[in-house]
């Protein structure tokens, strides 16, 4: 059995259905078997998306998601989405290939120091020396991935432990079956014999066939103070953050923990869609006046960074944090109970406690701001612009959500405004970079969307900026049968940049761009592509790329839209 075939059963045996890649010669062994063993071989156009890709398949299917790529730019060009991984807390396995053992460091094709370059932006890293040692890595690998603190992890292969055995020897039988060798090409026949019998030799050491995880879960005593304080609050607020959502199948007891808590919650991250759209203890607007007024706050995942004014709203309230990064713990803002265990089994565990109390006059108020920030959305929706006003149709769009919609976000003012606006109506239906802001998740984030949940509607948000990072993937979305809709709002620009730059420093240079024809791109990758530059036309467009999606083509909305000042003043630091 050669190495390639050894890593596909046993990512295989582990929930793996798919392997995200782009090829490359240091790989195809473990390509070719995984798609023997029946695994899915999804190849992207760049590595960056593969890595993305895998990256939503964590989140969303609770099994680490796996990308293969190539050694030397292979693994650089998957940097970013890796960082990203890591700062989001995703816990997906990158595969690396990598020049021949005995050619390391001898100027071979696309050798580089991989590990080194990676190992800052990854939870953990191994490389293999030896075929009995690929295994025991891939499983610590995906242990580690999850545990604690989940995160990227990292394992370089080399391509002479991928081959069969037969194979590689007959690659160096040049150097070591010489008809009448001197002494020198005899000392040299020897060693690469010697090192062939080391990575070929010896027992594969005793791995999981099927892997478990330890879970942190809080102490009782932990818990029990917690509902004690909960219990005293008057003006509670909860807010549930992406490192809540790390059980995808144990969502419906979330659910139920949280009503049971009885506490004004906002959502954010991947935690968006957990309550649905209209629920009686969600809010969506003005968190940090809510924050400011509450006397408890209970952090479930969530980091006090900069999307909390590191803590500047959190001043006069007590607050209870959970989550499970000790760093992340104490961020800017000494929690007065700081529990370092999972959040979801925290909330449920707090829910099985006690009984809680509704407090609707507390409640009331927040509901009443909400409504009112709706309402005064809705009106900016009337206001006219040059193009397609982001607001109306973002509420059109809205109203075209089924309830297995997945929504990803890439990209910044649209995004951002649409974030206001759409409403996900399920728990695992919203996909953003998080912490990280990165443009270009979008394409992979849908390829990974749409492997886990085939049968949904999935829609990228795309800034006509961060289009241009991922947009070519369409072809991907074509070869393999990926269905997605993905919707660009176009107003010819950086805008969310632009936004500042432009009324600061008095100059606009480096954030226009061309209003470009982005659905003749879709076309011109085998999709379909509608071209939305009259409101008018909103509901029949967005009806018609449904109904094209669903009979198995990716499409793709050109949305010229206007300029609102509804994001005004909106940069974060």
């Amino acid at each position: 059995m050669n190495g390639g075939k050894q890593v596909a059963q046993f990512l295989k045996k582990q929930g793996v259905e798919e392997l995200f890649t782009l090829c490359g010669g240091h790989i195809s062994p473990i390509l070719v078997e995984a798609k023997n063993a029946g695994m899915r071989i999804i190849d992207v156009r760049h590595e960056a998306n593969a890595a993305f890709a895998a990256d939503a398949v964590s989140r969303l299917r609770g099994i680490p998601g796996v990308a293969v790529v190539t050694a030397g730019p292979g693994v650089t060009n998957t940097l970013t989405a890796i960082k990203n991984a890591q700062l989001a807390q995703s816990p997906l396995l990158l595969i690396g290939g990598a020049t021949a053992t005995l050619l390391r460091g001898r100027g071979s094709l696309q050798d580089i120091d991989q590990l080194e370059l990676i190992k800052p932006h990854v939870k953990w890293a191994a490389r293999p020396d030896k075929r009995t040692e690929i295994l025991p890595a891939i499983e610590q690998a995906l242990k580690k991935s999850k545990e604690g603190t989940p995160g990227p992890v990292f394992v370089e292969i080399a391509v002479d432990l991928l081959y069969e055995e037969k194979t590689v020897r007959d690659w160096y039988k040049a150097k070591t079956d010489k008809k009448n060798p001197n002494l020198l090409e005899r000392m040299q026949s020897i060693y690469i014999k010697r090192h062939l019998r080391t990575i070929f030799g010896g027992k594969t050491k005793s791995i999981q066939q099927n892997i478990t995880y330890d879970i942190f879960n809080p102490s009782s005593s932990e818990v029990q103070k917690t509902a004690r304080m909960l219990l005293k609050a008057e003006r509670p607020v909860l807010i549930i953050g992406s490192q809540t959502m790390l059980h995808p199948t144990r969502e419906t007891e979330l659910v139920r923990a949280v009503e049971r808590l009885n506490l004004p919650v906002f959502l954010s991250g991947m935690a968006r869609g957990l309550l649905g759209a209209n629920h009686r203890l969600q809010l969506r607007h003005k968190r940090s006046k809510a924050l400011k007024e509450a006397d408890l706050v209970l952090l479930s995942g969530v980091p006090v960074d900069f999307r909390l004014n590191y803590g500047s709203p959190l001043r006069k309230a007590k607050v209870i944090s959970v989550n499970l990064d000790a760093t992340d713990l104490h961020k800017n803002r000494k929690p007065d109970l700081p529990i370092l265990a999972d959040p979801h089994f925290t909330l449920c565990a707090l829910a099985q406690l006690k009984d809680y109390p509704t407090r609707d006059a507390w409640l009331n108020v927040l509901r009443d701001r909400n409504d009112a920030r709706d309402r005064e959305i809705r009106a900016m929706a009337n206001e006219v612009t040059k193009g397609i006003n982001p607001i109306q149709f973002c509420i059109q769009l809205n109203q075209k959500l089924q309830k297995d919609s997945v929504l990803i976000g890439d990209g910044g003012d649209f995004v951002a405004t649409a974030s206001y606006i759409v409403e996900p109506r399920s728990p695992y239906s919203w996909l953003d970079p998080g912490v990280f802001g990165t443009l270009g998740v979008g394409a992979g984030f849908a390829m990974g969307a749409k492997c886990v949940k085939p049968n949904a509607d999935v829609w990228i948000l795309y800034g006509d900026g961060a289009a241009g990072f991922s947009i070519m993937e369409f072809d991907t979305f074509v070869r393999q049968q990926l269905p997605v809709i993905a919707v660009v709002g176009n107003d010819g620009g950086w805008t969310q940049i632009a936004r500042d730059q432009v009324e600061i420093l008095k100059d606009e240079v480096g954030t226009v761009l061309n209003q470009m024809d982005y659905h003749l791109v879709a076309k011109a990758c085998g999709g379909e592509g509608f071209l939305l530059d009259d409101v008018s036309k909103t509901d029949e467009i967005l009806t018609k790329a449904i109904e094209v999606s669903r009979k198995g083509i990716p499409v793709l909305i050109n949305v010229l839209i206007g300029k609102t000042d509804f994001r005004k003043g909106s940069i974060s630091m």
